[in-house]
């Protein structure tokens, strides 16, 4: 089944240059396009898509508040922003709501084909540049500090990286740096399905649904240097 993409920008120009992008690829399926936030939760109703493609500097509704909206209403359905903005705010906004992944609207096709592939699959997938952004906010704790009621499940979460073996934290680091399952498995010398199993191990451990809230936990849980 190929992936079915719903395209969101409010600058037609754009939506038409991504379709361009995307529509002659065999495993991918542009399934729609809405030019505001305030369509998009119709158009997940009509086309039943795998991926939003999602701008964030829309009028009405910010892509940020379609992300709030949509994904616990639609928690299959995988955003990918592709934004103008390399603002880190926008990224750490972006990845703290739940978004897939995160990519500059200058980016090459063959890395929007690859994060549209990663994401699709159930992978997280953001660039060097926005992970380095998410990496340094969680270890120097600028951002989205824990509320003080979630302190008991804290103490809690601080065990992840003690309860998973060696080789599990090596893929666990590798998955905050945004590698996806088979750039890990290259770099170990293992298939992408035996990775694929290990992040399901960790993911057990963790007592975790997905792997957004598995590198949100292991990020936010990491060993202080």
């Amino acid at each position: 089944m190929p992936i079915r993409i719903l395209v969101v920008d409010d600058h037609s120009v754009v939506r038409q240059g991504i379709i361009t992008l995307l529509e002659d690829e065999e495993d991918i399926l542009i399934a729609g396009e809405a030019s505001d936030g305030d369509e998009v939760a119709e158009m997940i109703e009509k086309v039943d898509p795998d991926v939003i493609l999602l701008d964030l500097t829309m009028p009405r509704m910010p892509g940020i508040e379609v992300i709030k909206q949509v994904l616990p209403l639609y928690p299959d359905v995988r955003v990918l922003v592709f934004s103008m903005h390399n603002n880190p705010d926008y990224i750490l906004s972006a990845m703290h709501n739940g978004a897939s992944g995160y990519l500059e609207k200058d980016t090459s096709r063959d890395e929007i084909l690859k994060a549209v592939r990663s994401v699709a699959k159930g992978e997280l997938y953001y660039p060097p540049y926005a992970a380095s952004i998410i990496i340094k906010s969680f270890m120097k704790n600028a951002s989205f500090a824990i509320p003080a009621e979630t302190k008991a499940e804290e103490q809690k979460e601080t065990s992840l990286w003690k309860i998973i073996t060696p080789r599990e934290q090596q893929i666990l680091k590798c998955l905050t740096e945004g590698l996806s399952s088979k750039e890990i498995g290259e770099r170990f010398d293992i298939s992408a399905n035996t990775v694929a199993n290990q992040r399901a191990s960790i993911m057990r451990k963790a007592n975790v649904k997905n792997t957004a809230e598995l590198i949100s936990l292991a990020l936010r849980t990491a060993p202080r240097r």
